[in-house]
């Protein structure tokens, strides 16, 4: 592994893309409780390509909308840190942080940079790693877990992305992500309690310990109804695909 990933994003450098496809027998991780199909997706607020692969799976499942017998899908986050001891913080820009904590030469590190921008674009995202505020993402998962809790993760994580990637906005401070929970839908003092209670940190750690076990080594991951796991940013084209396989298993 070296270099920038081309569609994922893993400890401590970022893995490339040798292994795209459907990896049989992972074990469930949600137990079966209705007859959807269950997406567990790891990731981490601060991976672009997490963002990427988020966009893409949901343009595969739209694309299988119209299907005369559509998948019922459930889609659920769960928490991976890329770089757990990234200070609230951090002086410096991407350019930085990819130069100095990852040991990259900066010419490449902009190689990389203007590579996954174009990537993003092409799924309809326009990153802009110039405003970028690189920071700490523990508490922006606890936020993701809070809005779980309240029926609105999904919403969520793509205001917590789209304010990382795309608006320059911070995403490791409490009084920032307590707006950003405002703005997703959510109550904001309830938002509040919970971050600095740290409530929901087992629950991260949880779904940390759960990678672990899985051997999830780089994110995005998508682990597909307790059945295979698909690694990285795949097209949209590959999740519609898998998710009319499952869905006809399920039927079967």
């Amino acid at each position: 592994m070296s270099g920038m990933p081309e569609a994922s994003c893993a400890r401590p450098v970022c893995a490339d893309h040798a292994d795209p496809g459907i990896d049989p027998g992972t074990r469930a991780v949600v137990p079966g409780v209705t007859d959807a199909i269950k997406i567990d997706v790891w990731s981490d607020i601060a991976c672009p390509w997490c963002y990427i692969g988020k966009r893409n799976l949901e343009k595969g499942l739209a694309e299988t909308a119209s299907d005369a017998d559509a998948p019922a899908v459930e889609v659920t986050y769960h928490s991976f840190e890329l770089s757990p001891d990234t200070p609230v913080d951090f002086e410096g820009d991407e350019l930085d942080f990819l130069a100095g904590h990852k040991g990259m030469p900066r010419e490449r590190v902009s190689e990389m940079l203007e590579n996954v921008t174009g990537v993003a674009a092409n799924a309809g995202l326009e990153y802009r790693f110039d405003l970028l505020q690189h920071t700490n993402t523990v508490k922006a998962h606890e936020l993701l877990h809070f809005a779980k809790a309240q029926g609105a993760q999904l919403p969520m994580a793509e205001r917590l992305m789209a304010a990382y990637f795309t608006e320059g906005r911070h995403v490791g401070r409490v009084d920032d992500l307590v707006d950003l929970a405002g703005e997703a839908g959510l109550d904001a003092d309830a938002a509040r309690e919970a971050l600095e209670s740290g409530q929901y940190l087992p629950a991260v750690r949880a779904d940390q310990a759960q990678a672990q076990a899985y051997g999830i080594q780089g994110v995005p991951f998508f682990v597909i109804d307790g059945k295979y796991g698909v690694s990285g940013a795949q097209p949209p084209e590959a999740f519609a695909q898998i998710a009319r396989q499952v869905w006809g298993e399920k039927q079967a």
